[in-house]
């Protein structure tokens, strides 16, 4: 979706401008991003005002009209399916209506239900997951203010189906419940969490705010951190096969590189963080997330968990 010229120009650019950083400012409060904040705006203030009016377009989109909310949008658009996911599985419930409006048609959530957890550590792992990303909606929400697009349709029944089906888990003609028991849920949230971590990496490249940034990076360790601890329950439960066969049923919509693994290697050893030969974490394209939670390899607008597309000016899925 993004061409690597288009990146190179966008990392190139510093200019931020005192709208985003005030209203990043709110949403954090006047620690963490707010200390750093508050010396940048007063810089600008007192020194560089005349720069920055000199280049607002600069810090305002990018050269294609893709602006940093637009990209933060995006993120936005995730977080639902993640907060939403997460929060049935342990309180039966998503997020309340008055964290769903905003611009773009606002859709319903089909499927998801409360979780019968066999175990202690699991239940509390699943509680503290949906504790974050209903703070990463909250936040990018607040960031993001009236620009925020709301949430939008969300299937998480026959698209968990399509998903297993297509990775061998279950025979075509039945059926996957991410929501029967421990195990699916542990499953179902190993298919969304390296897409997450992917899918910020890819779009740090395309944020020329550097308040952005810095939130965007935050958001990115803490979903590392839940992927992590979702491949490792998997890997003592001995779910590494089903996890390997995920893997390759994602790697097989978002093009031919080789950019996801399971949770054990060729040899059947602990695969806990993947990574590429450097030991650096993957990258995916926002085409190329939208690839899979659409669950298809073609340019498309809607699909897979978001039946009706996406909100936001990033909604298109790579042609690969």
């Amino acid at each position: 979706m993004f061409g690597k010229r288009y990146a190179a120009a966008m990392i190139n650019r510093s200019a931020e401008n005192d709208q985003d950083r005030r209203r990043f400012l709110k949403a954090a409060g006047m620690t963490g991003l707010g200390v750093v904040g508050a010396g940048a705006l007063g810089g600008l203030t007192a020194g560089t005002a005349s720069a920055a009016t000199a280049r607002p377009a600069a810090a305002a989109a990018a050269p294609s009209g893709v602006s940093d909310a637009a990209v933060l949008n995006f993120a936005l658009n995730l977080e639902y399916l993640e907060a939403e996911f997460y929060l049935h599985a342990v309180t039966g419930r998503g997020l309340d209506d008055a964290m769903t409006t905003g611009t773009g048609a606002r859709g319903g959530v089909t499927g998801g239900r409360a979780v019968r957890f066999q175990t202690k550590a699991a239940k509390q792992y699943a509680q503290e997951i949906a504790g974050d990303e209903k703070a990463h909606v909250q936040f990018l929400r607040s960031a993001l203010g009236s620009a925020a697009v709301s949430r939008p349709a969300i299937d998480l029944r026959s698209s968990f189906t399509a998903a297993a089906q297509a990775a061998g888990l279950v025979k075509p003609g039945q059926s996957f419940d991410a929501f029967s028991c421990e195990e699916n849920f542990l499953l179902a949230a190993f298919l969304f969490e390296d897409v997450g971590v992917t899918a910020y990496k890819g779009a740090a490249p395309l944020i020329t705010n550097k308040t952005y940034l810095e939130a965007a990076a935050g958001i990115l360790a803490v979903e590392a951190y839940h992927a992590a601890n979702i491949r490792s329950a998997l890997y003592q439960r001995g779910e590494g096969k089903a996890t390997v066969k995920l893997s390759a049923a994602r790697d097989s919509l978002d093009g031919p590189t080789d950019d996801d693994q399971g949770v054990i290697d060729s040899h059947g050893n602990a695969n806990i963080v993947p990574t590429d030969a450097n030991g650096i974490a993957y990258s995916r394209s926002p085409g190329q997330v939208l690839n899979i939670v659409y669950l298809t390899n073609k340019a498309a607008t809607s699909g897979g968990f978001f039946p009706k597309g996406v909100n936001g000016e990033v909604n298109t899925s790579a042609a690969n």
